[in-house]
């Protein structure tokens, strides 16, 4: 089996960030994973599959814990033994954030923005709903107006629902489009996101996983646990850029937005390992009655179909 070091340097890299966000990566096993295989898994074998990442018992068991207690996931007690699955509001946030990181494109864009006024809000409670609207790609217009040209008005209303906030924020829609490309528009664009930071970001991702394809090229395939390092890795770095991401239109974009090489890499990744991943996942994964169950049909919808 050829060695593939670029695997190596992307697992190292991960075992030396701090802090070690080991809730996030375990958001995207579940997310990847997980969810699409009937969303629930005993803890031990959770616990198994991601100690050759660095994440040892202890770590996960608080990291799980306290995912519990944000409401991702619901425990449930059987024996002496533990599995945890998703809540009906964790499924519903995944399914929001993954359905962008799996689309095989970026919608078209009809011209239109969603805006928030926040200004019946306390300080307090502003500041938490910014935080989460940055979270899903808002930019910020004002320091009470916030924006979206993707966001459908019904998402950022279930947004304020969660929050209980449906009463104190204004939700807006205004069509944009004759001014789409205007200089004015690209100008509050740079303003209301951080698009150089965005830029850099999706850079560092093409140099992590470039080398990753081009052993893949050339090697061929690594054996089936090396294939979920891979594939986890992969949608985990991605993920925390894309969410930050409002999927601009193309004509407010710099020319050479490095958001579209990294989204045909990322694709052209999964590809290549989502098929062995999926047999690691089998040998490694329990539920309460056996195995994980076989994925569902919106898992090889996947990046516009997975053969």
């Amino acid at each position: 089996m050829p060695e593939f070091s670029s695997l190596d340097s992307l697992i190292e890299t991960f075992r030396n960030r701090r802090p070690i966000r080991a809730g996030s990566l375990i958001i995207s096993i579940y997310g990847d994973a997980i969810a699409p295989r009937g969303g629930t898994v005993w803890l031990g074998s959770l616990i198994r599959l991601v100690e050759p990442l660095g994440l040892n018992q202890r770590l996960v068991r608080t990291s799980v814990f306290r995912l519990a207690k944000e409401n991702w996931l619901a425990a449930e007690q059987v024996g002496r033994r533990s599995y945890y699955s998703l809540t009906g509001s964790g499924r519903r946030r995944f399914e929001k954030a993954f359905k962008r990181i799996y689309a095989a494109q970026s919608p078209e864009w009809d011209g239109r923005w969603t805006m928030a006024l926040l200004n019946q809000l306390t300080p307090e409670q502003r500041q938490e709903l910014k935080q989460e609207l940055e979270w899903q790609g808002f930019g910020s217009l004002a320091p009470t107006v916030m924006l979206h040209p993707q966001i459908s008005r019904a998402e950022l209303q279930g947004i304020l629902q969660e929050f209980d906030y449906m009463d104190n924020v204004v939700v807006l829609d205004t069509l944009g489009e004759e001014a789409s490309a205007s200089r004015a528009m690209r100008l509050q664009t740079r303003e209301s996101w951080n698009l150089e930071k965005l830029a850099d970001s999706y850079q560092h991702f093409l140099c992590q996983f470039r080398p990753v394809w081009q052993e893949l090229s050339e090697n061929g395939l690594p054996d089936p646990e090396q294939c979920f390092q891979i594939r986890i890795l992969l949608i985990h770095e991605y993920r925390r850029i894309l969410l930050r991401d409002p999927n601009l239109p193309d004509e407010l974009l710099p020319g050479d937005w490095a958001g579209n090489a990294a989204r045909q890499l990322c694709s052209n990744i999964y590809r290549k390992v989502w098929q062995d991943a999926e047999t690691y996942l089998d040998q490694m994964l329990e539920t309460a009655e056996g195995p994980l169950p076989p994925a569902n049909t919106s898992f090889y919808k996947r990046y516009g179909g997975l053969r």
